[in-house]
Order: C-alpha cells, then sequence, then structure tokens
C-alpha cells in the first residue's frame, strides 16, 4: 500500500523543487506537476506534490497518521 502525505510549502527553490514542512520534519520535494507557492498545503507521494488541499482536510489526515 501507498500512502500521501500532507505537507505545507515552507520554501520554493525553483520552477520544480521545494521544501515542504511534515509535522516538524523539512523534507526537499518535486512540485513540478502542480502550481504551488509558499504556505499551499500539498499532499506528496513519492517526494512530488501531487495535489493542492486546504488546510483543514491536510489537518483531518495528520490525525490519522499520528
Amino acid at each position: 500500500m501507498c500512502l500521501a502525505i500532507p505537507g505545507k510549502i515552507k520554501k520554493i527553490h525553483s520552477d520544480q523543487q521545494a521544501t515542504a514542512d511534515f509535522n516538524g520534519m523539512e523534507k526537499e520535494i518535486n512540485i513540478s506537476l502542480i502550481d504551488a507557492k509558499v504556505g499551499d498545503f500539498v499532499i506528496v507521494h513519492a517526494g512530488f506534490a501531487i495535489e493542492k488541499m486546504e488546510k483543514e482536510q491536510a489537518e483531518e489526515i495528520s490525525q490519522y497518521l499520528n
């Protein structure tokens, strides 16, 4: 089973790379598949942001994963 994890974009480095915060852990992700900006909540699978989402949705999913 594969999981996609919600995170918040903290910094954008280029058209393809950004730093995202996943409940306190920051990781580099690829944002080439979406139009992301700092502060957006995204769902990430295999290092790629695949969809933007609302803050409430991200928080709800994070509760299930903790």
